[in-house]
């Protein structure tokens, strides 16, 4: 599959390259590439074994090696009417987090003007979903919040963008479904995106999904509806702040009751402090409550089986050598309800992780 993807990719930029060469007919055409590399080393009270991937894996999900969290190559095409985007990817992160299906395409999807305000995309996509984007050069932190893991990563289907003004974007999404590039019964997802900037001092932006995921013919309905509130702000010229909140209700998915509804609630503060313009700390608090284990999981504890409660802290520091490159270290603790020890430390089960991880990462 790896030797496959690289050879569409190579295909793709030799066509690309020629028609390049060629001059294109739209003097407004743009072709370039992007790259970008993170790579870590990481440690975990945690005890799952050498090479194995941690609990909640996304970022830096290894202890003890020296890995690599993603190396990736764009080829990115931009004109006034046209647009597209190729992107292949390797590393921990698609291994441990993305679709098995297409497994190295991150992004592989096209668009067309439709109006002067529209544009209409259709492929492969990273998600709209979260307060957290997927890699770590687009976050104030490396690590993920628990919410983000368990939210979509990846998406197929179409997007019509609507932008009425500067201050102003929305977006309608017609899915394969939730987390996957290739839907797994006859019924399709659908979401929205609305975003009001504030010119560069931040944003507010709502974006939701909505869906049924379970195999066609299942007695009764599940639908998934994900609502997920994003508000970034510059509060000052030295400290930045994130705030996200989430809600996700599925339907007769209750462990009380199957004809209940089943509910998720989340939330994430994460706070950026730039001591000099190099040089900045952060800290972040999540919060993440699946009482049904629709997404999460069940687990048995000495109260009752249930899917994970938990809070987290994270505080680190943020070199930028350059204005495309970090060095970032940063620590976290993991704390779950005192019946969830999921973890174990020196042979004791316990419901408390502590980590630490050093990322470098460099893009063009």
């Amino acid at each position: 599959m790896r030797k496959n993807a690289f050879t569409l990719f190579l295909i793709i930029v030799s066509v690309v390259s020629i028609n390049c060469s060629a001059q294109f007919k739209d003097s407004t055409a743009e072709f370039k590439f992007s790259g970008y590399v993170d790579v870590y080393y990481a440690r975990y009270s945690d005890s799952v074994g050498t090479n194995n991937y941690q609990k909640f894996p996304v970022i830096s999900p290894k202890s003890n090696v020296f890995g690599l969290n993603i190396a990736q190559l764009s080829a990115i095409y931009n004109s006034k009417n046209i647009r597209g985007i190729f992107t292949v990817h390797f590393g921990d992160i698609p291994t441990s987090a993305w679709s098995p299906v297409y497994n190295m395409v991150q992004e592989a999807n096209a668009g067309v003007r439709l109006g002067k305000k529209f544009w209409l995309d259709a492929g492969f996509f990273k998600t709209h979903i979260g307060t957290e984007a997927l890699l770590p050069k687009d976050n104030i932190a490396s690590s993920l919040s628990v919410i983000t893991v368990y939210e979509p990563w990846f998406q197929s289907g179409i997007k019509l963008t609507y932008t009425p003004s500067d201050n102003y974007i929305f977006c309608l999404h017609i899915l394969n479904g939730y987390n996957t590039f290739v839907d797994n019964n006859r019924s399709k997802s659908y979401g929205v995106s609305i975003v009001r900037t504030f010119g560069e001092k931040g944003s507010l932006g709502y974006y939701n999904l909505i869906g049924d995921e379970y195999p066609d013919g299942s007695k009764d309905s599940h639908i998934r509806f994900l609502n997920n509130l994003v508000f970034t702000y510059q509060l000052t010229s030295k400290l930045k702040a994130l705030i996200g909140v989430d809600y996700i209700s599925q339907q007769n998915s209750s462990i009380t009751s199957s004809n209940s509804t089943a509910s998720i609630y989340s939330s994430i503060v994460t706070l950026q402090y730039k001591i000099k313009p190099k040089f900045s700390v952060f800290g972040r608090y999540e919060m993440f409550n699946d009482p049904d284990g629709f997404l999460s999981g069940t687990t048995t504890g000495t109260k009752a089986t249930a899917g994970y409660k938990l809070n987290g802290f994270t505080g680190g520091a943020e070199y930028k050598p350059t204005d495309n490159s970090y060095i970032r270290f940063e620590a976290r603790g993991l704390v779950l309800d005192k019946s969830q020890m999921i973890f174990e430390t020196g042979g004791v089960l316990t419901n408390v992780r502590t980590e630490w991880m050093l990322n470098l990462g460099v893009w063009f």
